[in-house]
């Protein structure tokens, strides 16, 4: 049986897999979070990449100067954690810039007061599944070649059919499709031909 940790699909290797943006992407998102005074949101269905898009500008964002904070919110915790209290978002400068995963968890009133207080921020940028609480910076969307993309980039395997097929399977959730490939590699792994790994 394939270990866990070799498994070309296991949370330490699909973190390699970053979302699909090229220069004119990146300079396309950025210019549009300048017009739009550091304020935006990532839109898209669940496991579209849109966790994986805060994450890579965040580190885009740090580059320049930028102090990220990167708050993580989901149903299993809805609310800010204790840490982000009034001191928190007191000290805030035109040099911090506060990314936040899920506001979608966020009751009306949390959101209006997470906006207030996030007011002297240089950047405010969220992901949502639903475009409406700030301005459009990007959606996120999927299709079954991408899912091809991301199973290339974890050197594997997967034909066109089988890509469109998984895809519909997980009606476009394509870290639900990772987490499938994940379970049939672990139970195939006796069988080398089932997603065989690329040669170089």
């Amino acid at each position: 049986m394939l270990s866990a940790r070799n498994n070309p699909f296991s949370t330490d290797c699909v973190p390699r897999a970053r979302y699909r943006f090229n220069a004119d992407d990146w300079a396309r998102l950025i210019a549009t979070l300048a017009c739009h005074h550091g304020r935006g949101a990532l839109v898209g269905q669940k496991g579209s990449g849109k966790t994986t898009l805060l994450e890579d500008l965040a580190v885009r964002l740090r580059r320049t100067g930028q102090d990220v904070t990167l708050i993580r919110l989901s149903a299993e915790f809805p609310r800010l954690p204790g840490a982000y209290n009034r001191a928190f978002f007191a000290g805030l400068t035109s040099r911090d810039a506060v990314l936040l995963d899920g506001a979608e968890q966020l009751s009306l009133l949390s959101w209006f007061q997470l906006r207030w207080r996030t007011r002297r921020a240089g950047f405010l940028v969220v992901t949502t599944p639903r475009a409406g609480r700030l301005p459009l910076l990007h959606r996120c969307t999927t299709s079954p070649e991408l899912l091809c993309e991301l199973v290339s980039s974890l050197g594997q395997l997967l034909n066109a059919d089988e890509s469109v097929a998984l895809y519909q399977r997980h009606r476009g959730n394509v870290r639900d499709a990772l987490l499938e490939l994940y379970d049939q590699r672990a139970k195939d792994s006796a069988h080398p031909l089932s997603f065989p790994a690329l040669h170089a």
